[in-house]
């Protein structure tokens, strides 16, 4: 399961970093800037709904502070 997160983590910074490169590059002509963030927030909300349901599933388990 921890590899699952953070391959997430890695694309969704990936996806936030090709959009930055798309906004310098394209200067706003194309629509690949708003095409990687869209995709930016898909994946945040899939790693979401896999963390909520891995914790659903007793595959984590928080740890609490002590």
């Amino acid at each position: 399961m921890p590899y699952i997160i953070a391959l997430a983590f890695v694309l969704i910074i990936g996806s936030l970093a090709l959009a930055l490169v798309f906004l310098m590059k394209d200067k706003g002509r194309t629509n690949r800037t708003v095409t990687m963030l869209a995709v930016r927030v898909g994946l945040s909300i899939t790693l979401f709904l896999v963390i909520l349901g891995a914790y659903k599933l007793g595959w984590i388990t928080p740890n609490g502070i002590s």
